[in-house]
């Protein structure tokens, strides 16, 4: 398929397909022949710093920006783990399954769980340390040495503030960092079903980060360690990664948008009224859901003797085999997403 085929289909497959949110784009233009210092040294991420601080209620926080969410999940796991230690994840967690092995070329193993729509509970997360710590080979062994969750999970799921309580008060018994990988983030604070919001998160959580690539940035997302728990020499560590960028201001720019006029928060209602619209179209055309994903990500499972026709005009996630003749298929709103998309999709179906 050329370029000008594709461009005539309609794409629902993910929600950074298209470039940049035009807000933050006329930011990036209205900024470009500005002198800048390098390396987020500038005015625009001290500025994003501080409104990140300010919606999360945690004026002591350290933030700090990175470009995309694989690197930005190695950079936090690498530097805040001893060398000898790994991290707990669901078995269908995204650096679990989808990073290329990246946490493990840094020689930290990935310790898998069984989830439920890709979350991962207290209780099992206990029994798995309780298990190890009763192990008398433990020293011959990777010891469990941090906790990974991403809200919402690759199946678009919602951790409750009492799953994320749970989870916090276990990791600090263990005295273990409890991550959270936010890459959509916004879809997940927009959500009607959540009783989630960013001071929450700070308050419960070691580490997290503000997703932007899958929000609207051409680049970009937010490390927040909400408790002035930034690993000693973090900045040094990032360059170590090849992850710190010259021109640091892209990423402040971008985020210095999304915290003003609630624009991140907006952007991801607006998805999310249009994944309702998606839903509703799927229910009336019979579609059997994978999982009713409250998110902008919908799972359907489509018989494969259908899945020809329908590529021939929409561009969908392959998500995983369902049985011998369904395949889970995704298809997902976004910042991009119009009315007319919508609209189109259902003439489709």
């Amino acid at each position: 398929m050329n370029n000008d085929e594709r461009n005539l289909m309609l794409h629902f497959e993910n929600d950074y397909n298209e470039g940049v949110h035009p807000k933050l784009l006329e930011a990036l233009t209205k900024t470009n022949t500005e002198n800048l210092a390098g390396y987020g040294l500038d005015a625009y991420t001290e500025r994003a710093s501080q409104k990140i601080k300010t919606a999360c209620q945690a004026p002591d926080a350290q933030v700090f920006f990175l470009t995309g969410g694989t690197q930005t999940n190695q950079v936090v796991i690498d530097t805040m783990l001893a060398p000898y230690e790994g991290v707990i994840a669901a078995q269908t967690g995204h650096i679990s399954v989808h990073e290329a092995g990246a946490i493990e070329y840094t020689g930290h193993k990935v310790l898998t769980l069984p989830h439920e729509n890709g979350k991962i509970f207290a209780k099992d997360v206990k029994q798995t340390l309780e298990d190890f710590y009763a192990d008398g080979n433990q020293e011959h062994m990777v010891y469990p040495g941090m906790v990974y969750i991403s809200h919402p999970t690759e199946y678009g799921a919602l951790y409750s503030k009492a799953e994320l309580t749970e989870l916090a008060q276990l990791c600090r018994s263990y005295k273990i960092p409890l991550f959270l990988d936010g890459a959509r983030l916004g879809y997940g604070l927009a959500a009607e079903a959540t009783d989630l919001d960013l001071p929450t998160i700070a308050q419960l959580t070691d580490v997290f980060y503000i997703g932007g690539t899958k929000m609207g940035a051409l680049i970009g997302e937010a490390v927040v360690f909400p408790h002035a728990n930034m690993p000693k020499r973090f900045n040094t560590m990032v360059k170590q990664h090849g992850a710190l960028l010259a021109k640091g201001r892209i990423l402040g720019i971008q985020f210095d948008q999304f915290f003003s006029d609630n624009l991140y928060l907006e952007i991801g209602k607006e998805a999310l009224r249009l994944a309702d619209q998606l839903k509703n179209i799927l229910q009336d055309k019979g579609y059997q859901f994978f999982y009713q994903s409250p998110t902008n990500q919908q799972f359907v499972i489509v018989e494969n003797n259908r899945l020809e026709a329908l590529g021939k005009k929409l561009v969908y996630s392959f998500w995983e085999k369902y049985d011998d003749n369904q395949t889970v298929i995704r298809l997902a709103t976004s910042w991009s997403t119009t009315q007319e998309d919508i609209d189109q999709l259902k003439e489709i179906l």
